[in-house]
């Protein structure tokens, strides 16, 4: 099974994510590395390092179809939430209605979201359980107790199954100094440099410090069970901060303590009541508070010689940056002027060219206007420097019309061409920075496409190794390899006969609007009616198939319903249902059920790659700005109509219809409204205007032939007979 973890590289997010890999999940981690650290997930997983909000997730759930989404990606500081509510919001909301909206939509079954107990405020009626009054004081409460309502509200309207957790102080090795829980990983952090302790308040306070591992034991078994809902994780345990501070000098030597006064909205008693998760996770904490504190300063002390070693590499990166500081323009740009000096200095003006205007403009065009208003500068003390060794005196040079022109022409030419040089570069820096992100969505797609093909590949091994029937299913399915959704439906009811070892099958497409579906083809079995047409509102398991994404088992055989039912979706929306009315009793099993999963899976993928082939040459089918089909197309499908009555027993009733001299386009208009969605119009080599009536027979197309004598245009059935000299041209898809 397929798990997904946000903010995976975290603190509990990286415990959360060994869990999983331990019992056998294939892991994968969504994080933006804003808190979280790559180093701290060690066994072979895939990630992906986006944001919760971003909108390539969409790729990822697509790409991956996830079982479990456990949501942890959050901004976890409480003055930080109150310092910049937006950033808070940004990831705590947003990114929390993204990942619902994805599971949802990509059918996860369970959704797990991290909450806190500071929703339930400043309330010291202790111990809180889940039906305590929530009134946060943060903007971090308040949000977590928004994303909790969005949680339940998405498991009313989606069907989505969530589970809540109210997460204690949660401690452990990897935990940073920020967060509600941070206050032992602050004072380890303290007590590791040789620090004192900093205690706000008198030390009385209480809180529920959970240690880290019973936490991601918690959510793993969350996943186990069907159990949804709000619940506590803690210990249900009071311990002051003095206490700790207690455990924490029995094991280390502390410097001392240094009091300072209470924070302002500081809780002087937090306890949550872990009933609810005890009882319905078969879950208890299995560490003390001295047992985690004694492997979390275990583990502060292993890596605190490898974060000094960390600052002295940082150290050394800022020096190497400043030795790497980039003087060479500058030392051009004095070689340059020095030349100039050299080459003006002593000789005579000859008054064709000045040697120092075309140093400005060479070191603009190189190097910009930085080193052009450098150059400038140089070049008018050149000027001035000139003018002084001829005798002149600095007084009379602001008075000397000629002296400031050329002062003002060294500026403007300098400014001016370090400015054309900087727009240019900076027009070809955002033409780099545009390619380069179209470089790096790019190489996300790709990546996103070689996981896929990569399983792909390794399913269509699996499926043509295997000894039993999924190896069949795959030589079966190739059948299916048509680039007409109709062919397409009309196959696969052929395929799944032989699979399933049933003669009772039915495909039904959903019309636009979602409203109904239609029968497109069915078992060519003697005694064997379905409705032509299914309401979505008059069938509640329609709707069960639509929300949930997935198939279908009639467990109580109830006489309402089929068997086995499967929606087939594309893009995101259903146009079709596979039923399979009745099935042998010996082969109603939990294989045979797989095996449908399997076919119709792969049946899936066949009808999407017609239907985006058909919207493709949608344009290519149609007289311009009709929907009449061409010649071929139209004998392509007459054909497909045929095949379908011959195989399947599927009715259809061919139409001619007199144009009575109205334009194509009209008549177009004129008989769409009076057809369904599943019928076609088209047209003969000869210009004569048809309709195939889809999945109908004589009695129902005289209803449409009297709809259409209405409208003024006059219809006749062509008969069996007289069809033969419609023929599939060459270049006709089937």
């Amino acid at each position: 099974m397929k798990v997904l973890i946000t903010g995976g590289y975290g603190f509990i997010g990286s415990f959360v994510a060994e869990r999983f890999n331990k019992e056998g999940y294939q892991v994968f981690i969504l994080d933006n590395l804003s808190s979280g650290n790559q180093r701290n997930v060690t066994f072979p997983h895939k990630a992906y390092e986006l944001d919760v909000a971003d909108k390539k997730c969409d790729e990822v759930f697509k790409s991956n179809k996830f079982d479990v989404v456990v949501h942890l990606a959050a901004q976890v500081s409480v003055a930080a939430s109150m310092e910049d509510p937006l950033l808070d919001s940004n990831t705590n909301i947003l990114g929390l209605m993204n990942m619902l909206r994805l599971s949802s939509k990509y059918g996860v079954s369970k959704f797990i979201f991290a909450s806190s107990a500071a929703v339930y405020g400043m309330n010291e009626n202790t111990p809180l359980h889940e039906d305590s009054v929530c009134d946060p004081v943060s903007v971090y409460g308040i949000n977590k107790h928004i994303g909790e309502m969005y949680c339940r509200k998405w498991a009313e309207m989606y069907g989505l199954r969530t589970v809540v957790f109210r997460l204690a102080n949660v401690y452990g090795p990897r935990q940073s100094a920020v967060g509600e829980g941070g206050v032992i990983s602050t004072f380890l952090t303290q007590i590791n440099h040789g620090k004192e302790i900093v205690l706000h308040g008198d030390g009385s306070q209480t809180r529920d410090f959970i240690y880290v591992e019973d936490v991601a034991d918690a959510i793993f078994r969350s996943v186990t069970t069907d159990d949804t809902g709000v619940m506590n994780l803690s210990t249900n345990q009071e311990s002051s901060i003095n206490e700790l501070i207690d455990i924490l000098g029995a094991n280390q030597q502390l410097q001392g303590i240094v009091r300072r006064e209470k924070r302002p909205g500081d809780v002087d008693k937090s306890v949550l009541d872990n009933t609810r998760a005890k009882r319905r996770l078969d879950w208890i904490p299995m560490y003390s508070l001295p047992e985690g504190l004694e492997k979390t300063a275990q583990w502060y002390q292993e890596t605190l010689a490898e974060k000094e070693q960390e600052q002295e590499s940082e150290a050394k990166k800022t020096i190497n940056w400043l030795r790497s500081w980039d003087a060479r323009p500058y030392i051009e740009n004095i070689l340059a002027f020095l030349v100039v000096v050299f080459a003006t200095v002593g000789t005579v003006n000859s008054g064709v060219f000045d040697l120092k205007l075309i140093y400005i403009v060479l070191i603009g065009a190189i190097y910009g206007t930085k080193q052009s208003l450098l150059s400038v500068i140089l070049a008018c003390g050149l000027f001035i420097g000139e003018s002084l060794h001829n005798g002149r005196d600095v007084v009379s040079l602001l008075y000397d019309a000629n002296a400031l022109f050329h002062i003002a022409v060294y500026f403007i030419i300098g400014i001016a061409v370090g400015y054309s040089i900087d727009k240019r570069n900076r027009d070809i820096l955002s033409k780099e920075l545009q390619k380069q992100a179209l470089e790096d969505k790019y190489d996300f797609l790709k990546d996103i496409y070689n996981d896929v093909l990569m399983v792909k590949q390794e399913l269509q091994q699996q499926i043509v190794n295997s000894e039993d029937s999924f190896g069949k299913i795959y030589n079966i399915t190739k059948e299916l390899d048509s680039l007409e959704p109709e062919r397409v439906l009309q196959k696969s009811v052929k395929v799944l006969e032989r699979i399933m070892k049933s003669d009772e099958i039915a495909i039904y497409t959903m019309n636009q609007n979602g409203s109904f579906l239609r029968l497109m083809a069915k078992s060519n079995k003697a005694g064997f009616d379905l409705p032509r047409s299914l309401k979505m509102s008059e069938h509640a398991y329609l709707t069960e198939l639509m929300i949930m994404k997935k198939i279908i088992v009639n467990k109580e055989l109830r006489h309402d319903m089929p068997l086995m039912a499967a929606p087939i979706f594309d893009n995101g929306k259903m146009v079709a249902v596979i039923t399979l009315q009745q099935l042998g009793f010996e082969n109603f099993t939990m294989y045979t059920q797989n095996l449908f999963q399997v076919a119709v899976q792969l049946i899936s993928s066949a009808l999407s790659r017609s239907l985006r082939f058909l919207n493709s040459t949608q344009k290519d089918r149609y007289l311009e700005d009709t929907s009449i089909l061409i010649p071929a197309y139209f004998s392509a499908m007459l054909k497909n109509k045929r095949d379908a009555k011959q195989q399947l027993n599927t009715d259809f009733t061919l139409l001619a219809v007199d144009a009575a001299q109205m334009d194509h386009h009209t008549l177009s208009s004129f008989i769409a409204s009076s057809l369904r969605e599943a019928d076609y119009m088209g047209m003969d080599e000869a210009g004569d205007i048809y309709i195939i009536l889809s999945n109908s027979n004589e009695q129902e197309a005289n209803i449409v032939i009297d709809r259409l004598g209405r409208l003024g245009m006059a219809a006749r059935i062509v008969q069996e007979k007289d069809q033969d000299r419609f023929s599939l041209r060459d270049g006709a898809y089937a």
